[in-house]
């Protein structure tokens, strides 16, 4: 029999808590349900979850706290924020601190389970492709690490994800619109220039192989070339 998949759901207004428990459990979800963060961390550290449903502002320990304490113990698991707030900042704010999606207050159930579904076959794709060369270096997006040869280069978060999607498009055009909105939740002017740092940044920790070229499709994207 296969086991069911487990989501916390970190949710300080009860009765929106058991609405969204009830749905998730009838498509055969498990549901862990906390009504604070603290009582989330620590159901997290013991039940050890497949996807984290967080939201922002909770009693003891807020979503953003929370997401940023449980990302130094895992950076790969799935996490959808909800939200009440509706400003461009505190949506980056969101992903800064490690969410993987943003969904703002009141939202539909079948938007949260199509999210779900989403984050969860992306995490299955990311897990399955742990091992990816890139050239002479080998990336690890679990562990966020780039190695070549002996030497072992620590990623941020926001780097392995980046880093994964130009390898799932290797030598074609990454969407610049598109990753901007997968990872920063916008694709403003603001967004757009501190993707150009990370790009920067990738292009230093990816400099050892000559062969490796992450180029500017000017008006289109960027193109992982190796």
């Amino acid at each position: 029999m296969k086991e069911s998949i487990k989501i916390l759901l970190a949710e300080d207004e009860p009765a929106l808590g058991l609405i969204v428990k009830e749905s998730l459990e009838t498509r055969d979800f498990e549901v862990l349900f906390c009504k604070n963060g603290e009582e989330a961390l620590r159901i997290y550290q013991i039940k050890k979850p497949d996807l984290l449903v967080l939201d922002v502002m909770m009693p003891k320990k807020d979503g953003f706290t929370l997401a940023k304490e449980i990302r130094k113990e895992d950076s790969s698991i799935p996490i959808i924020f909800l939200t009440a707030k509706s400003q461009t900042k505190d949506v980056i704010e969101g992903f800064e601190h490690g969410g993987n999606d943003y969904l703002k207050k009141p939202f539909s159930m079948e938007e949260l389970i199509v999210r779900i579904h989403a984050l969860l076959n992306r995490s299955q794709l990311k897990q399955a492709k742990n091992h990816i060369t890139i050239g002479n270096y080998l990336f690890n997006y679990t562990k966020q690490t780039l190695v070549f040869e002996e030497e072992t280069q620590p990623l941020t978060h926001r780097e392995a994800e980046l880093l994964f999607h130009l390898t799932e498009k290797s030598n074609a055009i990454l969407d610049r619109s598109e990753i901007l909105k997968k990872i920063w939740g916008d694709d403003d002017f603001f967004n757009a220039r501190s993707m150009d740092v990370f790009i920067t940044k990738l292009r230093k920790k990816l400099k050892k192989d000559s062969n490796i070229q992450i180029v500017n499709v000017r008006g289109y994207g960027y193109k992982l070339i190796c």
